[in-house]
């Protein structure tokens, strides 16, 4: 089992946000038969496996092994991630374009390049797992406590002159063989999370991430 799963398919993406269909693919982070499925989610047998078999048809749940007890076959399942991304590809008709409105103080910009990178992200991370290979990726994520706008701002220009330095030192176009990188940097207010981990507090610069 991967840790995320990336949904670009329209109708596995459909199922995935089926509340029922949600709840079994969160206690199927570890297998189960539709037997125990059925105690915990308060749902006869039958219509629990009904949605196992909708969310196996899309991928989204697999077969672990199946036990045979009297005349009956009971099939273990697990989800295929522990985690799901639904991709903006899934809404490829409505998705976000970046260059539409490119403003680098709008929030809602700000949304649409997020969006792009999902898809960008999710797009390499299904061509590495069909060619068995890696991603070669890095993100810093952290947390950084301004005093006034006035110093955000002061950073905010300091963040960009420091990348441009690095971009112009570092990019060549010209180079045989290279292979360009998209670079992504954002800066917007926290969100209080009940799922913040232990850590990560302000002024925390977790290391390079790879896929």
């Amino acid at each position: 089992m991967v840790d995320v799963a990336v949904i670009e398919d329209p109708a596995a993406a459909e199922v995935s946000l089926d509340p029922v269909r949600a709840r079994l693919l969160a206690e199927l982070a570890e297998p189960g038969s539709a037997t125990m499925l059925a105690a915990k989610v308060g749902l006869p047998r039958q219509k629990v496996n009904y949605h196992l078999r909708a969310l196996e048809r899309h991928g989204l749940v697999e077969l672990v092994e199946e036990r045979r007890k009297g005349n009956v076959t009971e099939r273990v399942m697990r989800a295929a991630a522990s985690s799901f991304v639904i991709s903006p590809v899934a809404l490829a008709a409505v998705a976000p374009n970046p260059a539409n409105s490119p403003d680098r103080l709008s929030a809602r910009w700000l949304l649409a390049v997020a969006a792009q990178l999902v898809r960008d992200v999710g797009a390499l991370i299904t061509g590495a797992e069909r060619a068995r290979k890696k991603v070669a990726t890095f993100a810093i994520d952290g947390q950084v406590c301004f005093a006034s706008a006035a110093t955000r701002a002061a950073f905010a220009e300091e963040l960009t002159a420091a990348i441009t330095a690095l971009v112009s030192k570092y990019h060549d176009e010209t180079a045989e063989g290279g292979r360009e990188h998209r670079l992504v940097v954002a800066v917007h207010p926290s969100v209080p999370r009940d799922d913040a981990v232990a850590g990560n507090g302000p002024g925390t610069l977790p290391g390079p991430a790879g896929a």
